[in-house]
Order: C-alpha cells, then structure tokens, then sequence
C-alpha cells in the first residue's frame, strides 16, 4: 500500500478526540496505538482487541507518527 493510501487511513477533525489524529471511522488515537505498540503490544494482540482495526491501521499510525517526527524540528540541547 502506498504512503498517501496508508495516511489517508488517518484523519483528523477537532470534533473527535479534540482533533487527536484518530484512525478514520473510529476514536483509536495514533497516540494510543503507538504507545500501545511502544509498551510491547503485538498487532495481532491490537487486532483482536480492537474487531473493526485491520493491519493496515497500524502501518498507518506509524507512517504518521513517521512523519510527524520527521517534519518537527529538533528541540536546541
């Protein structure tokens, strides 16, 4: 799947979740499936938690946490 299929899985409006980047056409924050993925979750462990989340979710969350990062500038030491 490409770049701008998988971050089109993304959405972000300021009526959900405080406009949090929500997985489209849920409430599941990138925040919070990162973090869950950060404290050792599996994705198949996200995937039978969460029925409607496919894989393709996941990889989205990444690809934009990805480029979140790697449009922010570094904070000065």
């Amino acid at each position: 799947m490409s770049d701008e299929h998988l971050i089109a899985r993304v959405s972000i409006n300021p009526k959900v979740m405080v406009g949090k980047p929500v997985i489209r056409g849920t409430r599941l924050t990138v925040e919070y499936i990162v973090g869950r993925l950060a404290h050792g979750a599996t994705t198949e462990m996200l995937l039978a938690e969460y029925l409607g989340l496919v894989l393709e979710d996941i990889h989205a969350c990444l690809m934009f946490a990805g480029k979140s990062i790697g449009n922010s500038t570094p904070p000065l030491s």
